[in-house]
């Protein structure tokens, strides 16, 4: 390093400027303006997606699931301490534009091996600061040392002339780092707004599938009946009468699976809501059948998808970091100039710690520059080049995948809400089917095989839909997640650590 305390500072003055790239906003995609192509095979709103998008589903259980969920999921908290990390790291960026100040104070025992050969000298010394001890000349001898005690106190202040921009980009790429911060915060919480709708909706979708389950046994226990007194009449078969238990015993085994889901449903929304597992929600355990939509999707367009997507949002910041840091690895090739001055006392015993003798000051310039040895500055100057493509690469990653996310979530909808209207058929069409096969065996007109068939088909059909009912829901929640919706106007946290009531 090369320092001169010289007066040079005014003639680099007018050199001042912000070395490195300025930020520019990358380029969106044009394909990205319009509608989306999935849109045409599925009725869709145009409008834009509201902030709250679950209160389309008009259910207060999930208004309020949502909602503390939003106040108290653990992940989202963690999302938050980390933007006051970046808010604190950008506090202290800041203050480089203001002055540094440092005090200090010492005292010593001091022993000095004079040689000077002047009669009655002192002690003349190097303080904290720059400042000596200036002795009273009371020893009398020639060529005396000193043996003592030694004080000192000192004000140092220094101030950077930020001629190049290096503070002013350093502050910038904080600042930049802190919106990041905050869009990956509301990622989290878009995606704590779905999950929790989601894990709301399976266990009602769970319960759905069990209660389907359980009428299409209890229809099956009548045939069993039915069978058994046949058998006794002397008009059927205990054959009959197995095949109608064993149909029976089919149906029954399909009833864990949905408990089992129902209640896995319900822990992973307990934990999401903030709660231990076995803390589950009233209104979602009491739920019997998933939300359904009153009104087709608001999904907008393009447009509004990347400026709405918080992910987009911090790619973009996290591209305007990467910029600013070029700036800061730049002004590493010039000159660093700062304005220091110095104030402070010192003397052989507290007594002499501010008297008029004891004053020591120092004013001026400090040029500190790297030059000729700048490889270091220019191997990190590549580097924050590197990082500024890196996030340039991420940046429209982040924009395809959100568009890909869009279509696909919408095209996985349209195909969802097709099955379902197909499904929906099927079981009407097995209802009535098994309804006339019923009917003419009991008139002798059938044999019992064609009976459990029918049954088959029915509770079949009837289970596809309750599935087909499920995974519309699901659907329906990744085109939300997808949109990026979720994360307006959420409510501050909230403490509600303590159990439900």
């Amino acid at each position: 390093m090369i320092h001169r305390a010289v007066p040079i500072f005014a003639a680099l003055a007018p050199a001042a400027c912000a070395v490195g790239p300025n930020y520019h906003p990358a380029p969106t995609p044009p394909v990205a303006a319009g509608r989306f192509a999935a849109s045409d095979t599925i009725a869709v709103s145009a409008t834009a997606l509201p902030d709250k998008w679950w209160q389309l589903y008009d259910d207060p259980a999930l208004d309020v699931l949502v909602t503390e969920a939003l106040t108290a999921n653990t992940d989202l908290r963690v999302a938050t301490a980390n933007l006051r990390r970046a808010r604190a790291i950008l506090g202290e960026t800041r203050v480089q534009r203001l002055p540094s100040t440092a005090i200090s104070a010492s005292a010593n025992y001091l022993k000095s091996n004079g040689s000077s050969g002047t009669t009655g000298g002192g002690i003349t010394g190097g303080g904290s600061s720059g400042g000596g001890i200036s002795g009273g000349g009371s020893t009398g001898t020639t060529g005396g040392g000193y043996q003592g005690e030694y004080y000192s106190a000192g004000l140092d202040v220094s101030y950077e002339l930020d001629l190049y921009g290096r503070v002013r980009r350093d502050i910038a790429a904080s600042r930049a780092d802190v919106a990041a911060q905050e869009a990956q915060r509301d990622t989290v919480r878009t995606s704590v707004a779905a999950e929790t709708a989601r894990a709301y909706a399976d266990a009602c979708s769970a319960a759905l599938q069990a209660d389907v389950a359980r009428r299409s046994l209890a229809l099956q226990l009548q045939t069993v009946e039915l069978t058994e007194n046949l058998a006794l009449a002397g008009r059927g078969t205990p054959l009959d009468t197995s095949r109608a238990r064993a149909q029976y015993e089919q149906i029954r085994a399909t009833l864990p699976p949905f408990v089992a889901a129902r209640r896995d449903a319900l822990f992973r929304l307990s934990v999401l809501t903030g709660h231990a597992p076995e803390e589950i929600a009233p209104a979602a355990a009491a739920c019997t059948a998933p939300p359904q939509l009153k009104e087709p999707i608001p999904v907008g367009d393009g447009t509004a998808l990347l400026k709405r997507r918080p992910d987009i949002r911090q790619a973009d910041r996290s591209l305007a970091a990467a910029t600013a840091r070029i700036g800061v690895a730049t002004a590493a090739l010039y000159p660093k100039v700062t304005l220091g001055g110095s104030i402070g006392t010192s003397g052989i015993n507290l007594g002499q710690l501010g008297s008029d003798g004891s004053f020591r000051f120092s004013l001026g310039p400090l040029l500190s520059w790297t030059f000729p040895n700048i490889i270091v500055a220019r191997a990190r100057i590549r580097q924050a080049q590197a990082s500024n493509e890196a996030a340039l690469a991420t940046f429209d990653g982040t924009v395809l995948t959100a568009l890909r996310e869009t279509e696909t979530a919408l095209s996985d909808l349209a195909a969802a809400l097709d099955r379902q209207t197909a499904l929906a058929a099927t079981r009407d069409y097995s209802a009535e089917a098994a309804r006339i096969v019923d009917l003419r065996y009991r008139a002798g007109a059938e044999n019992f095989l064609a009976v459990l068939d029918a049954q088959r088909t029915l509770a079949t059909a009837a289970a596809a839909l309750a599935q087909s009912r499920a995974t519309l829901v699901s659907d329906e929640v990744a085109v939300f997640k997808a949109l990026g919706g979720g994360w307006e106007n959420t409510p501050a946290r909230a403490d509600v650590s303590s159990g439900r009531q």
